[in-house]
């Protein structure tokens, strides 16, 4: 196949019977289908043709479902958005996309100051419906072929922005090709076919559930389940009731299920198989297998992988989640002397094209086409991966890494500190808590805690510690993280 578009129009002269959805609100795929082809209409009726770039801001829902089909099928390149963003940050990461229209399911965000672009509510797509303020753009039967099928292999289909740990969240280049590539590697890898139905229940913009649940699970003709919201209450019942066979997790919800959930819970269930091993998990909920991995949005979505069986000795200080494993065929790999992951590929379209800076392609490849990917790792007895932590000062907070320079510059504006920073504690979970470092004799506050309350939840931090001095380098005056929890602690305030 050359693009995402003949995917999908595969898929619904194959597998029409195939489901698509949400866990109990799903349909038949060529229905979903349809009505994507009549939005898909729509889209290009306003005037978004080939290579358009857009970005999509929303969550989960048929809708959004129906929007990202749509857009594919229109051959329409598709930025798929964090909508939790707050709109200052949202516009700093725009100015790097540079769309021509900004296309939204749910509550419309506060864009005011980006109004380059059209703007389009897409929150009735599942209703065969777009809006552009007060007009009504009804969708209409297309009558010619979909322009998506047009697209070459090596065309944008897509960007996905990264987590932003240490600056503006980036927006990285995936093509048709890098699409195709990663779902085939995962349909192959966790061995999804037709009898399978795949629940990705996490937010679509992120890689993990879209590349990995969504385009893997059309590749295997499987029928596909998102979730509004993820919810441990409501997890095993849903995955009985809907005959899950495959699960797309991640760590902070494996964890929420070990601790919040029991094996009476799920007993009944049919699932064979969980995306992120966890010994645990597979021995507690009876999954026979597990699939751990190594990858990010950069690498190809992933580029390492290995099964495991229940049961399975782990003889790694790192556990089971973190083994990479064996590298993709089409990928190769190595770890430098410092202990830096690095990747490269043997042909074009494997891996990310590089970053969308202003409108223009920024390559981070070296000379020899290598990729640093900002990762420490090592090799095993095997001559394997064994992924270790992220070389990046990073936070993460369930599932959600913080992009720390927006946040601490968010707190010196708003409640007017002078020396900040931002670092992170232990959490119960598998990820972090957010601390607040800040330095001087007069603190309000209350207004820290009304700056605190315009973050997202997953960027709020749950204690400040008042110090003696930020901990900073001498020649730059960079803020030395690592030695933020052995300053001198004047006052803890509890902010959560």
């Amino acid at each position: 196949m050359n693009n995402l578009a003949e995917l999908l129009v595969h898929r619904r002269e194959r597998s029409p019977d195939a489901r698509l959805g949400l866990l109990n609100a799903h349909e038949r795929y060529a229905d979903v289908f349809d009505r994507a082809a009549t939005v898909a209409a729509g889209f290009t009726a306003v005037g978004l043709g080939p290579g358009a770039r857009v970005a999509v801001i929303g969550t989960n829902s048929m809708s959004y479902l129906v929007t990202w089909m749509a857009l594919q099928l229109a051959g329409i390149e598709t930025a798929m958005v964090n909508p939790t963003y707050p709109a200052d940050l949202l516009a700093e990461m725009l100015a790097d996309l540079e769309p021509m229209a900004i296309v939204w399911v749910g509550p419309e965000p506060d864009l005011a100051v980006w109004s380059e672009a059209m703007h389009i509510d897409a929150g009735d797509a599942a209703d065969q419906v777009l809006r552009i303020g007060d007009k009504t753009v009804p969708g209409v039967v297309p009558a010619v072929r979909f322009p998506g099928l047009h697209r070459q292999p090596l065309d944008v289909a897509g960007y996905m922005h990264t987590s932003g740990t240490t600056g503006t969240p980036k927006f990285c280049i995936q093509t048709h090709e890098y699409f195709l590539r990663l779902g085939r590697f995962i349909a192959d890898s966790l061995g999804l076919s037709d009898t399978d139905t795949v629940l990705a229940p996490l937010p679509l913009f992120h890689i993990n559930p879209l590349g990995y649940g969504v385009i893997g699970g059309l590749v295997a003709g499987a029928s596909i389940l998102s979730a509004e919201r993820f919810s441990a209450s409501r997890f095993w019942p849903d995955v009985r009731s809907n005959g899950v066979t495959a699960l797309i997790l991640h760590a902070p919800p494996v964890e929420i299920l070990k601790r919040a959930t029991t094996p009476a819970d799920a007993t009944g269930h049919e699932v064979r198989v969980v995306f992120f091993a966890d010994a645990d998990f597979l021995t507690g909920f009876g999954i026979p297998l597990g699939v751990s991995a190594y990858g990010s949005t950069e690498a190809g979505g992933l580029c390492h992988v290995w099964t495991w069986r229940r049961g399975d000795p782990v003889d790694l200080p790192e556990g089971m989640s973190r083994y990479g494993g064996r590298s993709r065929h089409e990928v190769e790999w190595r770890v430098t002397r410092d202990g830096e992951i690095q990747v490269r590929a043997d042909r074009p379209g494997v891996l990310f094209d590089g970053y969308l800076r202003r409108g223009e392609l920024v390559r981070p490849f070296d000379e020899d086409g290598w990729f640093a990917t900002g990762d420490l790792g090592r090799i095993d007895v095997a001559g394997n991966l064994v992924f270790i932590e992220r070389r990046a000062e990073s936070i993460r907070v369930k599932g959600e890494y913080i992009p720390i320079g927006f946040v601490e510059d968010h707190f010196a504006r708003q409640a007017g500190l002078v020396d900040v920073a931002v670092w992170r504690q232990p959490s119960d979970l598998v990820d972090h808590e957010v601390a607040l470092y800040v330095s001087g004799d007069a603190l309000d506050i209350d207004a820290i805690r009304a700056a605190r309350a315009q973050l997202p939840s997953f960027m709020r931090p749950s204690v400040l510690f008042r110090v003696k001095e930020i901990p900073r380098d001498a020649g730059v005056g960079k803020i030395r993280r690592r030695q933020l929890a052995d300053a001198d602690v004047v006052e803890t305030v509890a902010l959560a």
